[in-house]
């Protein structure tokens, strides 16, 4: 059965978000009988997943958990004798779409090939001011001379994408690989050229994908690039050194991430290193245990979800088809729910 959280509890709890959250968030603990699959999931997948961040969380309540998790014998046990599901709202309904690590080739060199940069961030730029746009970047040549590309791309919407992925592989002529992550922004918000096509009547909402956006700017070069500066967003990147092969990018807690067991997720409501119960709709749905281990400019609210797909073409042909409902659950340490709550937290 749904329980309403007791009013203490709510308040208390709303002391982990920050105030632009706590205005529009309502909270719900349930039971774990009532998450759908959530005796059929792999467990002990999930725990080794937390157990990557677990140690990253700076809150007491969090550390003495993660220091159980070390030694469990059975995962399952685990996550129920120690967390309560928590259902946030700001009521908008729950969406899950998926992301991946793009693997590219490219040059550290400009070449009449791969002509498109990849940028470190600009000395001047500032956290939390914004910058020149998009258009303003690429258009005027600010940053050209300044030494501050990483590699070359052959193709801008790919340098594009990349961007909105926030991090990727680079391969270059001589065999050897970059690993490169999210190094800031330009400040400004980012604006969805999948939603400026349906907005132009180009395309009805359920006709676009990734690659249907990637084919149209490839046919039509120049209202392509046009379409892309419709997004002031722009992404700078930093490389990623110490990452072996078999790892995943680096998420916002300097880790690596989990194909399909990572959830990027808006941190105004759902604490980042949270193990997050995902049911999500759709084609291909699924209910699975999975980890707040990362971030994204688009992804904002209660219920928003980005899942981390993986690396490569296969990975970034799957995530560019998923955009389902569902519900996603938070479980936190009962511990803190005590504490916050001043009871026993049921």
């Amino acid at each position: 059965m749904i329980r309403p959280a007791r009013a203490a509890f709510v308040s208390a709890l709303l002391a982990m978000t920050p105030a632009a959250a706590q205005n529009a968030a309502t909270y719900t603990i349930l039971s774990f009988d009532d998450l759908n699959g959530w005796e059929n999931d792999d467990h002990q997948a999930a725990l080794d997943v937390f157990g990557l961040t677990c140690g990253a969380l700076p809150e007491p309540e969090w550390a003495s958990v993660c220091a159980l998790a070390a030694d469990q014998p059975n995962a399952r046990a685990f996550f129920e004798r120690y967390f309560s599901p928590l259902l946030i709202e700001d009521g908008k309904p729950g969406l899950f779409t998926a992301y991946y690590e793009p693997e590219l080739d490219g040059s550290l060199a400009r070449t009449e090939r791969y002509r498109y940069p990849l940028y470190r961030k600009p000395p001047e730029v500032r956290s939390g001011e914004a910058w020149y746009s998009r258009a303003e970047i690429e258009s005027g040549g600010l940053l050209s001379g300044q030494g501050l590309e990483i590699a070359w791309i052959s193709d801008p919407v790919d340098v594009f994408f990349l961007q909105v992925q926030g991090s990727g592989r680079i391969r270059l002529q001589n065999g050897q690989t970059l690993r490169i992550g999210y190094g800031g922004s330009n400040g400004h918000a980012y604006r969805s050229i999948g939603k400026e096509l349906v907005r132009r009547g180009t395309y009805q909402a359920h006709q676009v994908s990734a690659k249907v956006i990637r084919n149209w700017v490839r046919r039509n070069p120049t209202e392509g690039a046009a379409l892309l500066h419709t997004n002031p967003s722009f992404v700078f990147f930093r490389l990623v050194r110490g990452a072996s092969d078999d790892q995943g990018p680096i998420g916002a807690m300097n880790r690596a991430i989990t194909a399909h067991r990572t959830l990027a997720i808006d941190p105004s409501y759902v604490p980042l290193g949270a193990p997050v119960w995902v049911e999500k709709g759709g084609n291909d749905g699924f209910q699975r245990l999975m980890v707040a281990q990362d971030t994204g400019s688009a992804i904002k609210g209660a219920q928003r979800g980005d899942i981390f797909f993986g690396t490569g073409h296969d990975a970034g042909h799957a995530a560019g088809r998923v955009r389902d409902p569902g519900r996603m659950v938070v479980l936190v340490p009962i511990e803190l729910a005590n504490a916050k709550a001043g009871g026993t937290g049921e």
